[in-house]
């Protein structure tokens, strides 16, 4: 017996849902990538996602997932043999100083852990000894504003700060997927010298955009970037010609697709967009919070302050949180993230990102709520009510 007839809940940290709004604009003809509105389209866009990144820097808008658009960042300020320095807090930051490394750069990890965020402190002594030693100093230093795999949220500002305050000119490069469009990015004022996201998470548009965007510093380094490749290479896509934007014929109905969602946001309104974010992270966290006085479940993240809005990363001990995960979805039709990489098997993850609202986020946790008890898992009882609380009083009548 189940109770999952009705429309799927997608609970998972990307691909996100997509608003009906959203599908609704890609579902139309095709049109003349050569002239008229499509033009006009790309103009908009490439400004308008410059916007949400907080930057008066250059966007550049890739055929791609995030995957791609970190290849597309570090082809254009990287040469052979370059110091990368990866900021360990998670998996991600670590998997783009892997491409880093297949690429043809000498990468080091500034270890940390999955449980939480990169200190700056540690950030600020590593480089201050690199340019003691003298000789070929690290190029670039990559982190993750938010890691999907641990649920940790890293303060960019005051990483960018660390840098300055060693006197080194690496440059600060930001994986954003799991944040753009759900908390504040500025770009500009923390320091950022390039960053990058995908259309697939905050930015509720299908898998199959990659953004990346730079600085003036980024694009002097670019200039003798060693690694530049035709298709990803940001000086062929500054080029005159529509085509050069996207290095061939554009995607067109994702890009249809990704006006809408900006069109959402902006409506919303970015401030009110975060601000939504936060209470119903905190929603998700007040449960988890009481459900965790059973000592089975508790936050992966130790520090209250540094987990993210955008996704909760559940530690599950001496149970299997894949069965919490196949009953959500068999019994009541709500899609759960599973554990990955040193957390495979060992946590759930619960999505708080994008097209998502309090109907949403009560309705996955009255099912894991359901879940932990019908599988016999220990936990407090009460934590659905005490999300429903939290946001009673912070949404006044």
């Amino acid at each position: 017996m189940s109770v999952r007839a009705g429309r799927e809940f997608l609970a998972i940290p990307g691909p996100t849902t997509v608003p009906d709004e959203v599908l609704r604009a890609m579902h139309r003809p095709a049109v003349d990538i050569y002239s008229g509105p499509l033009l006009a389209l790309t103009d908009g866009l490439l400004r308008d996602v410059a916007r949400v990144f907080g930057t008066a820097g250059r966007a550049y808008i890739y055929i791609s997932n995030g995957h791609g658009a970190w290849e597309a960042s570090l082809t254009n300020v990287l040469s052979k043999g370059d110091r990368v320095l990866v900021l360990e807090s998670g998996r991600f930051a670590i998997g783009w100083g892997e491409a880093a490394r297949r690429m043809g750069a000498e990468v080091e990890i500034l270890k940390g852990g999955m449980r939480r965020a990169v200190r700056p402190a540690e950030v600020e002594a590593h480089l201050k000894a690199d340019k003691a030693k003298g000789g070929k100093t690290i190029k670039a230093v990559l982190v993750a504003q938010v890691d999907t795999a641990s649920g940790v949220v890293n303060d960019i500002a005051a990483i960018g700060q660390a840098i300055r305050a060693a006197g080194h000119d690496a440059l600060l490069m930001v994986d954003a997927v799991a944040s753009l469009g759900c908390m504040p990015f500025e770009m500009d004022a923390w320091g950022v010298d390039v960053a990058m996201s995908g259309s697939q998470k905050g930015m509720m548009t299908p898998p199959g955009l990659g953004f990346v965007v730079a600085n003036d510093r980024a694009r002097e380094v670019h200039k003798t970037a060693g690694l530049r490749t035709p298709y990803w290479d940001w000086t062929d896509r500054e080029g005159d010609q529509h085509y050069q934007k996207y290095a061939g014929t554009p995607p067109e109905h994702l890009l249809f697709g990704a006006r809408q969602a900006l069109d959402m946001l902006f409506e919303e309104g970015l401030e009110n967009v975060y601000h939504r974010h936060r209470l119903l992270a905190e929603a998700v966290r007040r449960a988890v919070g009481v459900w965790s006085e059973g000592q089975a479940i508790g936050f992966n993240i130790a520090e209250a302050s540094e987990r993210a809005d955008s996704i909760t990363c559940v530690l599950v001990n001496g149970h299997d949180p894949e069965a919490l995960r196949a009953y959500a979805n068999q019994k009541c039709g709500v899609i759960l993230g599973h554990g990955i990489g040193d957390l495979s098997g060992k946590a759930f993850r619960i999505a708080h990102m994008g097209h998502v609202n309090a109907p949403m986020i009560l309705g996955t946790l009255g099912v894991i709520e359901m879940a932990l008890g019908a599988l016999s898992i220990p936990h407090a009882k009460g934590g659905a009510q005490a999300a429903i609380d939290w946001l009673s009083d912070q949404v006044p009548a």
